[in-house]
């Protein structure tokens, strides 16, 4: 059987490893698009930039000559394009790659918004370790550096840029910070804690265009705003969202929407080609229906699940927990499920705004579906847990909404009540999105 594998991040390297768990003699390939000697993670980028970690600490993978020890060849090449009846790779080099069984795990790349000077050298993407190379050539202490996003991936690479020592300025288009991950209190109380550490935080701001120059000595950029400001920049970071890598699919077969279309088992519309990762539509656990949840603990149960299936142990994907843990300077902000809140579902709060803590809970009937925290990490797992089993929380439901400081009796009191379905949160080793 010959296993194909087109994308080498964390989706890309689990599926591997998994399908040689299964299939000892199988021929298995992976195939990365960036021309680099391992596969690495995005995550660790950041500990990269500011220096915990060299380049040699990002790869997935610690043991030498992992790959080749577990019999998975591993090579560099760009996919031009899929011959779906024929059962072959084409890389962009001319050669063609025939496989039995084929897992697109292309990821995604970063989105270069349409603006003036967004090509200038000193403006680059936080997507690539190429591009923390760039970036660590411009990125001193002192440095004056203009963020453009404060999304999830923003507020990562803030952190790194932070600690790096750089002196920062942030420009988001929406009115908040995190603003797909977080309410106005939590976006908010975000935003005031970045400021209090020296952060200029610009919401609801445009950039209108990037040149080259600066009256300040130590930039060679000047980026022009929407409110009729201009800040200088050393370095320009654009972190304004992604998009899926799927243009190479055209004629093969495989349907698209915002990305991959799959069905339970992972399986795209072309015969013997599965997908998985920043690619793929997989199903969102608490909606049931198709979307793009790009972040990692994601990618790689696709990859397994997709492994398996394409090994021939039937495994459905039963959807995937909507969940962003981030650690932005110290402070600790989490989503879960369905945030924003059903529409005829109730809403508790717990708001501390002098010490930047807040507890928002969600509830659907007795069920609890989403939830949000600032500055309170003892929730993490307990929050997972409850949303992800979906258990009903009778009476503990309305006790919650007059106290939702009570979670933690309200985890162990539904533990305890449901003692053959073992613990409530199986997985508490959430992980943590930050630099430091």
């Amino acid at each position: 059987m010959d296993y194909v594998v087109l994308g080498a991040g964390p989706a890309g390297v689990t599926a591997a490893e998994t399908l040689r768990s299964i299939d000892k003699t199988a021929r298995i390939t992976i195939i990365n698009g960036e021309k680099e000697p391992q596969p690495y993670s995005r995550m660790a980028i950041p500990y990269y930039i500011y220096g915990k970690i060299e380049e040699g600490g990002t790869y997935l993978r610690q043991t030498e000559d992992h790959y080749g020890k577990m019999g998975i060849e591993y090579r560099v090449g760009r996919c031009g394009g899929i011959d779906s009846k024929g059962h072959k790779v084409h890389l962009s080099g001319g050669e063609s790659i025939p496989y039995d069984k084929l897992l697109i795990a292309t990821g995604a790349s970063p989105i270069i918004p349409p603006m003036p000077g967004a090509n200038l050298p000193g403006v680059h993407t936080c997507w690539t370790l190429n591009d923390a190379r760039e970036i660590l050539k411009h990125a001193d202490k002192g440095s004056p550096v203009v963020l453009v996003g404060a999304g999830f991936i923003g507020c990562i690479i803030l952190e790194a840029l932070y600690l790096k020592g750089c002196k920062i300025t942030i420009v988001e288009f929406a009115p908040r910070m995190v603003a797909r991950m977080m309410d106005e209190t939590a976006g908010g109380m975000l935003g005031r804690w970045c400021q209090k550490k020296g952060v200029d935080v610009r919401v609801s701001t445009k950039v209108e265009g990037i040149r080259e120059g600066s009256d300040s000595p130590d930039a060679k950029l000047t980026v022009d705003l929407s409110d009729g400001t201009s800040v200088p920049a050393a370095l320009v970071v654009l972190a304004v969202g992604v998009r899926s890598n799927i243009n190479f699919l055209v004629g093969s077969g495989v349907e698209t929407n915002v990305g991959i279309k799959v069905n339970e088992y992972l399986e795209t519309t072309a015969p013997d080609i599965y997908a998985a990762g920043d690619c793929c539509e997989g199903i969102d656990l608490s909606t049931g229906k198709p979307d793009m949840l790009a972040i990692q603990p994601v990618a790689v149960e696709h990859g397994r699940i997709a492994a398996q299936n394409m090994a021939g142990h039937p495994t459905p994907h039963e959807g995937s927990l909507n969940m962003n843990v981030l650690d932005t300077m110290g402070l600790i902000s989490s989503s879960f499920g369905l945030w924003q809140g059903a529409p005829l579902g109730k809403t508790a709060k717990l708001i501390d705004e002098d010490n930047f803590k807040y507890l928002k809970l969600e509830f659907e009937g007795d069920k609890l579906i989403g939830a949000q925290c600032v500055g309170m990490t003892d929730h993490v797992g307990m929050l997972r847990g409850l949303i992800q089993t979906g258990f009903h929380l009778g009476e503990w439901r309305d006790k919650l909404l007059e106290a939702p400081e009570r979670l933690r009796e309200a985890y162990v009191a539904v533990s305890q009540a449901r003692p053959n379905y073992g613990p409530v949160a199986p997985h508490t080793n959430t992980p943590v999105a930050k630099a430091g």
